[in-house]
């Protein structure tokens, strides 16, 4: 039988959580270290934010397959590259705390081409018996998500361009196919993580 991971002193989950809030800006203290204690459940041992490791990406795809009910493989792995930024196949703890925009710069060059655009709609939507090219209708959508999202006009999805986008028109989030889970496993989650949510 496995033993309880200790908590992480208070002092050292706020220390901890005050760094992270300033590069993370997205989440108040609370919440940030409500999510620290999160992923300190999931990896099931003490954090050292100094230390090699973390979710590993096996852990993390049963976490958003059996929690937010993702079952895309090749998004799922897209999501665990997003958060594992340092490449060491393992998602630490500041990493833990961060973006859709690189679920979909497949190459990660910082734009998402009508290629990437392509590939990620073709993979996306359901594959329906038709007289009409499949990929002639992929193409034609891929223009259309151009047009409404490339701002500056360069032919490609820009962080900027992909940002002022999602704040204008919040379902332009998901245009390429679900890289979040539904409102359910979100509210979910929240109760999970942010026990005041559900209280």
């Amino acid at each position: 039988m496995s033993q309880p991971v200790p908590a992480m002193n208070r002092k050292n989950l706020q220390k901890l959580a005050e760094g992270l809030c300033k590069t993370v800006r997205h989440f108040s203290k609370k919440e940030m270290e409500s999510l620290i204690r999160l992923y300190q459940n999931i990896v099931k041992r003490p954090i050292d934010p100094n230390t090699r490791g973390g979710i590993d990406r096996n852990t993390f795809r049963n976490i958003l397959h059996n929690t937010f009910g993702m079952t895309d493989d090749m998004l799922m792995d897209r999501v665990f590259r997003g958060f594992d930024k340092d490449n060491d196949s393992y998602i630490n703890v500041s990493e833990w705390i961060e973006d859709c925009f690189g679920v979909y710069d497949l190459n990660g060059d910082g734009y998402i081409s009508r290629e990437e655009m392509f590939h990620m709609l073709k993979n996306s939507l359901l594959k329906q018996p038709t007289e009409e090219d499949p990929d002639e209708g992929i193409k034609d959508l891929v223009e259309i998500t151009l047009k409404k999202m490339d701002y500056d006009h360069d032919s490609k999805l820009s962080y900027t361009d992909f940002d002022k986008a999602v704040r204008d028109e919040n379902l332009l989030l998901e245009a390429f196919g679900p890289c979040l889970p539904d409102s359910k496993s979100i509210r979910a989650f929240e109760c999970e993580a942010f026990t005041e949510a559900c209280e």
